[in-house]
């Protein structure tokens, strides 16, 4: 039986939330209303493509067509909001064998090909998969170069004091010996959003590099989430705001999304340390398996990063267009 893949319905989009939830690549920037607000603030059409055998659903895809100068381009995620994994997300085939699974999935992949190109035209396109797709291949097949990226994940299923002592001595140290009367950590709501948004960005800024994430974008994300969460962690000494770290959480997973740049503030207290514990103690206590620290392709950063101890993961970045046709690209800002 062959996979129809079409452009969800109104009944398919009922269902939208539930199949995002069931699929092992699905993320809280998979679900409906975060499509619809990605597509409000990158001035795209959000195409929702779902497939299915007989009745079964086998895939989503969503994609963004943006036309600008005349030329028809598809992302998923869009470019210039940040968003850190978007691109397929399959369904009901965690059971099938090898050669079955890798059919079907191909087959899924061929429809939204043939939907794309047939409905869409697009000149140039760019795909930034979930860590949680592990095969590139049907996008290979379709003249996509395919460029492995890296992140890390942090196992949260240890308890407590098992994962603290997987840290590097330095990292123990600076968590365990913390005056916990000299700072305070919280979850806060838009306020404490729109702080880390504004560190961040003057922090690139200082550095010169472009930051267009509209804050608008984070603060309607985290509105409009129906089952996950944008939770905007902060940490204040006397009062006064130090630093903050902007963390999806979706499923099984939080992930390190904005924030956690240096501050300026002339404190002794080891801000990050102290924020990404916060994290991963929540995770531990709500649950959760993964702390994804969503990025590991900055040598310097890594350093940091990585004494937490986390696994290294591999996600792909797809592009599709002629020489000419990247260039233009260009147009978009953070496209990778």
């Amino acid at each position: 039986m062959s996979i129809d893949v079409r452009i969800a319905t109104d009944d398919d989009l009922e269902r939208w939330n539930g199949y995002v939830d069931q699929s092992p690549q699905g993320t809280l920037c998979h679900e409906l209303e975060a499509l619809r607000v990605q597509a409000e603030h990158s001035d795209a059409a959000v195409h929702p493509l779902i497939g299915f055998k007989g009745q079964e659903p086998v895939g989503l895809f969503p994609v963004f067509e943006i036309d600008k100068q005349f030329v028809t381009t598809a992302f998923s995620p869009p470019p210039s909001l940040r968003v850190p994994y978007l691109g397929p997300a399959f369904l009901n085939m965690g059971k099938l064998k090898q050669r079955k699974r890798e059919r079907r999935r191909q087959r899924f992949m061929d429809g939204c090909f043939e939907w794309i190109e047939s409905e869409l035209d697009p000149k140039y396109g760019h795909v930034r998969t979930s860590p949680a797709l592990e095969d590139s291949r049907p996008f290979k097949w379709q003249e996509f170069d395919a460029t492995p990226e890296y992140t890390y994940g942090v196992d949260l299923t240890p308890d407590e004091e098992e994962l603290l002592m997987t840290f590097s001595s330095d990292a123990r140290s600076n968590i365990r010996n913390a005056d916990e009367d000299a700072y305070e950590i919280e979850v806060g709501g838009p306020a404490e959003i729109r702080r880390i948004h504004e560190q961040v960005e003057n922090r690139y800024e200082s550095q010169g590099i472009d930051f267009d994430v509209p804050v608008e974008f984070v603060l309607d994300l985290a509105d409009r989430s129906e089952n996950g969460r944008v939770k905007p962690y902060t940490l204040s000494v006397d009062g006064e705001f130090v630093g903050g770290i902007l963390a999806l959480e979706y499923g099984d997973t939080v992930g390190r999304w904005m924030g956690g740049v240096r501050t300026d503030a002339d404190v002794d207290v080891p801000t990050n340390d102290l924020l990404d514990w916060a994290i991963m103690e929540d995770g531990l206590e709500n649950g959760l398996e993964t702390y994804d620290l969503v990025g590991a392709e900055t040598r310097r950063i890594n350093r940091y990063k990585a004494k937490f101890n986390p696994e290294l993961r591999t996600y792909y970045s797809l592009e599709y267009g002629s020489w000419g046709m990247r260039t233009i690209a260009s147009l978009y800002d953070s496209v990778k």
